[in-house]
C-alpha cells in the first residue's frame, strides 16, 4: 500500500490553521506587506523565503503578536488573533539568538515557561523529560548553556519552545549561527522533531537550500508580496516567474520572441543563432517576449556535435569544480553565458573539456520552462 501523500492544501475540505486575508502592514509610508492572502495548514513545515527586506520577518512578527496588521485579518484556527496578546496566543517563537538563560541549567531552561504557567511539579518534570528525549539532550540536562555546543543550544531553544505544546512554532533564521555541516544535520533533526510532535512550523529563511530541504511548501516573497507558493519540487521545476526561477538554485535564462504551434514554441533569441524549441501549456501571442529558463544540470556538454532538439555552440570560459559536480561556463557567439553541469561520477574523471575549448551544448525541448515575465 502506498503511503498517503501529505498535501492538505489540495483538499477542499481541509480548513487552514493560519489564514492571512488581505493583510497590509505599513511603517509610515513604507509598505512592508502588500495586500497578502495566504493559507497555512496544520502539521505543515512552511517556509517563508526571500531576500532581506521582503517582508518575511514582518509576517512572522504579526503571527507572534509583536506587530498588528494595518489592514486585513489574520486567523489562527478560525479565530482573529489581533485582539489576543502575544503571551496568550497558542504560538511560540524561537529566535535566531536562542535567548537561553545562561545561569539556568538545560533542564531549567526547558521548564521555565511551564513553571510560569504554574503547572504542577510532576507534570513539568514529565514534560521536560519528554522534551529532552525528543531533542536527544537527556545527558546534558544538568549543564549550563555555555557548557554545550551551538547545535545543542539550538536544540535546547527548540525543546523550550515546544514544551508548552503550541499550535504553531515560528522559527526566525533558526540555523543562521551554525556552520554548514551542522546546519545540514540540524535541518534533518528539525524535520524529524516537527514530524514527531505534529506541530505546525513556520520558518523564515533567506537560505534557499534550507527552505527546499525542510519545507512541505515554500512561499517565495519579494517586496511584501508572495510571488509563488508551492512544494519545493514545483518551485524548482515549474517556477511561475523569472524572479522565482532566478531566486531558487542556478538557472540559465534566455530572452527571445515566441512563435507558437500547439504546445511547441520556437524562441528566436539572437541574430544568426538557431532558435530554441520549447514545450509549454501556456499560450504565447506571435512575437511575444518570453523567457526560457533551464537548469544547468539539464544542459549536456560535449566536444562533438550531438543529435538533439536544441544544439548551441560556444566556448568554455570557466570551470567550477565542486567535488560532486563540475559547472562549465560557456560563452555563446552573441556573448550570452550559459552554464552546463555534469556529475563527477568517477573519482578521477578524465578532464576532456578544458578552458577555451569549443563545445556543444544540447538539451531537449521539455528540459526548460517558458515564462512570460
Amino acid at each position: 500500500m502506498s503511503q498517503k501523500v501529505f498535501a492538505p492544501w489540495e483538499d477542499a475540505t481541509e480548513k487552514p490553521l493560519i489564514q492571512f486575508k488581505g493583510v497590509t502592514k505599513k511603517f509610515g509610508d513604507f509598505v512592508a506587506i502588500d495586500n497578502l492572502s495566504l493559507d497555512i495548514y496544520q502539521k505543515e513545515f512552511f517556509a517563508l523565503l526571500g531576500p532581506s527586506g521582503c517582508g518575511k520577518t514582518t509576517m512572522m512578527r504579526m503571527l507572534a503578536g509583536f506587530e498588528a496588521p494595518t489592514h486585513g485579518t489574520i486567523l489562527l484556527a478560525g479565530q482573529d488573533i489581533a485582539p489576543v496578546p502575544p503571551n496568550k496566543r497558542a504560538v511560540n517563537m524561537m529566535f535566531q539568538s536562542y535567548a537561553l538563560f545562561p545561569h539556568l541549567s538545560v533542564w531549567d531552561n526547558i521548564a521555565f515557561g511551564l513553571r510560569r504557567e504554574g503547572q504542577d511539579k510532576d507534570a513539568i518534570a514529565a514534560r521536560v523529560e519528554e522534551m529532552l528525549r525528543l531533542t536527544r539532550l537527556s545527558k546534558f540536562a544538568k549543564r549550563k548553556p555555555h557548557q554545550i555546543s551551538g547545535g545543542q543550544r539550538q536544540r535546547v531553544a527548540l525543546a523550550r519552545s515546544l514544551a508548552k505544546a503550541p499550535k504553531l512554532l515560528l522559527l526566525d533564521e533558526p540555523l543562521g549561527a551554525l556552520d554548514a555541516k551542522l546546519r545540514q544535520d540540524t535541518q534533518f533533526e528539525l524535520m524529524d522533531i516537527q514530524e514527531k510532535t505534529g506541530t505546525t512550523f513556520v520558518i523564515v529563511t533567506h537560505d534557499q537550500e534550507e527552505a527546499m530541504t525542510v519545507a512541505s511548501r515554500v512561499a517565495v516573497m519579494d517586496e511584501g508580496r508572495v510571488i509563488q507558493v508551492a512544494t519545493p519540487s514545483v518551485i524548482y521545476e515549474a517556477p511561475e516567474t523569472v524572479y522565482v526561477a532566478d531566486f531558487i538554485g542556478d538557472v540559465n535564462i534566455i530572452q527571445g520572441r515566441a512563435s507558437q504551434d500547439a504546445d511547441k514554441v520556437r524562441i528566436d533569441w539572437a541574430e544568426g543563432q538557431p532558435p530554441i524549441i520549447g514545450t509549454t501549456q501556456k499560450t504565447f501571442s506571435p512575437s511575444q517576449t518570453c523567457h526560457f529558463a533551464i537548469r544547468p544540470e539539464k544542459v549536456a556538454i560535449s566536444t562533438e556535435q550531438p543529435e538533439a532538439p536544441n544544439v548551441l555552440q560556444g566556448r568554455v570560459i570557466d570551470i567550477a569544480y565542486l567535488g560532486n559536480l563540475s559547472t562549465y561556463h560557456v560563452e555563446l557567439p552573441d556573448g550570452t553565458m550559459m552554464k552546463a553541469q555534469t556529475a563527477n561520477t568517477r573519482r578521477l574523471s578524465r578532464r576532456d573539456i578544458t578552458w577555451e575549448d569549443n563545445v556543444w551544448l544540447s538539451f531537449t525541448d521539455t528540459a526548460g520552462v517558458l515564462l512570460e515575465r
